[in-house]
């Protein structure tokens, strides 16, 4: 009896041991060199990665400003349809971006059997969790400064809250960072994350309100659209931009907060027990 006590308390003192090295988050220069090398994988071919999207954006605007202009007259009362649109593309190209980081960085390890060379670093979950989604987060901003910069004045739109547009694209960035993660360690062929992209994310995307006002959709759609979380980000994004909002601004807050820390919690659960990692 007395050993079998013993040998539960060096069990329990070996998990708790564990479990602060795993929460622990001290290795700032680990953090800072797996961030740097997650930028320099898209700003080396800056060409694909930042300016591609920036004239996608652009291609985007043009064709359906002169294609539906005369169906999108009523998106929005107070902006035409280009200024309408211009948010809802600045959003998607920048979720694309976010997800591609980081779902590509690490399938393409694990395709190449190199997805060792991130685990056997001294970092903890925690930390690559963090690393993983921050050069996420960078190259959706990288794309989203650029649409801002390029796209925004050629359609003659002026935000209205660049803080609070800054502030939802840090948001999606992260959200679908940390996807793109989930996604990376889940899928083992690249078919399998095109099929994540093409059948969720891209439906999802053009169900939000990018091209459209939901509004116009009708019963039920227009009212399913109200809970899609790529909707929440349009409609964040244009609100800063426009001034404009069709949903609850502190509900779609509130409730992208909400699925990135479910999110997070996530891919740190699944970075500390390895799970499609180390098998």
């Amino acid at each position: 009896m007395k050993k079998k006590i013993n040998k539960e308390i060096v069990i329990y003192l070996r998990m708790v041991q564990t479990n602060k090295k795993i929460n622990n988050f001290s290795n700032l220069l680990g953090v800072y060199t797996l961030i740097i090398r997650e930028k320099r994988r898209f700003t080396t071919i800056w060409t694909q990665t930042l300016l591609a999207p920036i004239v996608t954006s652009g291609l985007f605007i043009l064709i359906f400003s002169f294609v539906f202009i005369d169906r999108g007259q009523d998106s929005l009362a107070t902006v035409n349809y280009s200024q309408f649109l211009a948010p809802g593309i600045l959003m998607m190209v920048t979720l694309q971006n976010a997800f591609a980081n980081t779902s590509t960085s690490i399938l393409v390890s694990k395709v190449n059997g190199n997805i060792v060379d991130t685990l056997m670093p001294p970092l903890t979950a925690i930390e690559l969790t963090v690393g993983f989604m921050i050069g996420g987060i960078l190259r959706g901003l990288f794309v989203a400064s650029g649409v801002l910069i390029v796209i925004f004045p050629s359609v003659g739109l002026m935000p209205h809250n660049i803080f609070l547009i800054f502030i939802y694209i840090l948001l999606g960035s992260m959200t679908f960072s940390l996807m793109g993660i989930l996604v990376g360690i889940y899928c083992n062929k690249f078919d399998q994350m095109s099929a994540v992209n093409n059948f969720l994310i891209t439906p999802l995307s053009f169900l939000s309100g990018t091209f459209y006002s939901v509004s116009r959709l009708p019963h039920p759609f227009n009212e399913i659209s109200l809970f899609n979380p790529i909707f929440w980000l349009m409609d964040g994004v244009r609100f800063g931009s426009i001034g404009e909002i069709e949903s609850n601004f502190w509900l779609c807050l509130g409730g992208i907060l909400i699925i990135n820390g479910v999110l997070f919690c996530f891919v740190w659960r699944w970075f500390s027990c390895g799970y499609y990692l180390k098998n």
